[in-house]
């Protein structure tokens, strides 16, 4: 170690960050979020503190006047160097992966002197991801814990799993020799104990699959959280019939170099589906639901009021409470003791207004068939562990499989978060517990159980819901419901009028109706059709043949002879002439034009 490097280690300088007030001494509520884009967490281009002073600039750039901190103020803010802010401001506005995420607008005031510089992060397009963070998670973190923080918190949004292996691709060296390299689990363990201890995460030690740590990220300042009350003492614990749990050996979330949770770096858990969007700041008004996914409660259904000795559930033993353990979710959870057989027992401790009937006795077969949600399943009243039970035994007793049921609880717990679940009763008998699908009992949302193929039944029923959905959209868009053409001139579609004039042609044409009781017949002598009625019933004449065989020297009228035009001298004419004169019409103009020209007048 050079004398510089040892006498900058000899001087022990108290942090920033610690000589800050707590936050509920000065009384500021922070409950600001910004997004994000991940590629400024994925990216190992951007060094840590750059996401630090990302974050505390778009956190003040929500205020109406904008980011107008200078570099040492932020550093204030952030508890850092001011070179460590400048460093990420450098970062920040260079194009990276051709993108600028910082942009820098100096400002000069009329008469010359210079005024602190407003800075305004770049704006994101719809189609990357990103992540919502809290600004006051870069007030208390350090850079790598801050980006460690954002890993776990995507992770968490994106309903996927993470290993210690993986979280260390995220958390490389910057500078020195092993710059661009990614840390030991050894750090990245120490990391995360860190991040624990400053109340920005939970982890439960070795609970997920595959003895991989389950890391739960609060989206809210500690200040705005309850406080983590003690554990009760083992002295403490007989008298509530709580066995304590020993710890020792798991103080660190992080393992070992070579004992991690998950595999070497790179092999880390399935791939999940991801989204170019998470989660959003928009809903925060609206109600959370208590249980994720829950159905519509039946008819009948009724709230179970807890009662008011329920408050010092959370007091420990020693203060006179239940001691009753607070799980991640900030949420009180009974212990529950065991009857022998592993299957939980009665819940002790109890005081007036709780539970005072028979103890819980659950058998060992109900107790296997919940043991995809047994961490949810102590989180209930005795009550609602009993009705839980008892709808158990109620379905397999009307014929359902338990590992059919079992399958069912693993499938659907597997699709929600457990921070999620507001009220773990409620989801699991409104939620997991009940069978969807049609009428069949076979049917297990929508696929039958015995074979593993789809139920028909199920996919008409999705096909009409379709079909429906489609008639819907296009009566929105003013489309034939049916064919999805536009309507024409006359309102109606003209499909639909083709296909109704083919299911409903028009009626045949009548023919003409005779007169009812007079017979009909040919004429013997022109063969024309007559009706035969006074004499031509006798003769079979009509009346043009009767005149002309009474009178036969009657014939048809002559004819008047045709009589041509004589024409002019060496000018014959086949024209027929005038009824007054021998010449025709031509002829005729011919010779009143020569009168007139003679001077001799026109005759008539």
């Amino acid at each position: 170690m050079s004398a510089v490097a040892a006498m900058a280690a000899s001087i022990s300088l108290p942090s920033p960050r610690q000589e800050q007030p707590p936050v509920a001494a000065v009384g500021r509520v922070r409950k600001a979020r910004v997004r994000v884009p991940w590629r400024l967490v994925a990216c190992a281009d951007y060094p840590d503190v750059a996401l630090s002073v990302y974050i505390k600039v778009a956190g003040l750039g929500l205020r109406a006047e904008g980011c107008q901190a200078k570099a040492p103020t932020l550093a204030r803010y952030l508890g850092l160097s001011t070179a460590s802010v400048e460093r990420g401001l450098t970062a920040l506005s260079r194009p990276t992966g051709g993108v600028v995420e910082l942009e820098t607008e100096r400002r000069t005031y009329p008469g010359g002197e210079g005024a602190s510089a407003i800075r305004r992060v770049r704006q994101q397009t719809k189609a990357e991801s990103f992540i919502w963070i809290p600004v006051a998670a870069a007030e208390d973190l350090t850079p790598r814990q801050l980006r460690a923080f954002v890993v776990i918190s995507f992770v968490q949004q994106m309903r996927g799993s993470l290993t210690m292996a993986e979280l260390a691709g995220y958390l490389r060296h910057h500078s020195g020799q092993k710059a661009g390299q990614p840390l030991t689990l050894a750090a990245v363990g120490a990391v995360v104990d860190e991040v624990e201890a400053a109340r920005w995460i939970s982890v439960d030690r070795r609970a997920g699959a595959r003895g991989r740590h389950l890391f739960l990220a609060h989206s809210t300042a500690p200040e705005l959280r309850p406080v983590d009350l003690p554990e009760p003492t083992p002295e403490e614990a007989p008298e509530t019939g709580v066995t304590a749990v020993d710890n020792e050996g798991e103080e660190s979330a992080g393992p070992c170099v070579g004992e991690g949770s998950g595999g070497v770096f790179g092999d880390g858990s399935l791939a999940n589906r991801e989204s170019p969007r998470t989660d959003s700041p928009d809903d925060d008004g609206a109600a959370w639901s208590p249980a994720v996914g829950e159905v519509q409660v039946r008819k009948g259904a009724h709230a179970v009021e807890n009662p008011a000795g329920d408050a010092a559930a959370t007091v420990p033993v020693a203060a006179g409470g239940r001691g009753l353990a607070l799980r991640a979710g900030d949420k009180a959870s009974p212990q529950l003791s065991t009857n022998g057989t592993g299957a939980p027992g009665a819940r002790t401790g109890t005081k007036s207004g709780d539970h005072d009937g028979p103890g819980l006795q659950v058998p060992a077969w109900v107790y296997a068939v919940l043991e995809p949600v047994h961490q949810l399943y102590p989180q209930t009243t005795v009550f609602v562990q009993r009705r839980i039970a008892r709808e158990v035994a109620h379905q397999v007793n009307t014929g359902t499989d338990p590992e059919r049921l079992r399958q069912r609880l693993e499938r659907r717990y597997a699709r929600v978060m457990s921070e999620d679940i507001r009220d773990a009763g409620r989801w699991l008998l409104g939620v997991a517990l009940p069978r969807w699908g049609c009428g069949h009992l076979d049917c297990e949302s929508g696929v039958m159980w015995s074979s593993g193929k789809e139920c028909a039944v199920c996919a008409e029923a999705v096909a009409d819901r379709a079909v429906q959905r489609e008639a819907e959209r296009r009566r929105r868009e003013g489309l034939c419901p049916q064919h999805g053409t536009r309507p024409g001139p006359a309102g109606s579609c003209v499909d639909c009028e083709l296909e109704d004039a083919i299911r409903n042609p028009p009626p045949p044409v009548a023919p003409p109706v005779r007169p009812v009781g007079i017979p009909a017949g040919n004429c013997g002598g022109c063969g024309a059709r007559i009706l035969l009625v006074d004499q031509a019933v006798e003769d079979r004449l009509c009346r043009e043949c009767r005149e002309l065989a009474e009178d036969p020297g009657k014939g048809p009228a002559a004819v008047p002879e045709l009589v041509l035009c004589a024409g002019a001298p060496g000018d014959p004419c086949s024209r027929e002439a005038l009824p007054t004169r021998e010449v025709c019409l031509r002829h005729r103009a011919q010779q009143l034009a020569a009168e007139a020209a003679a001077g001799g007048g026109t005759t008539a």
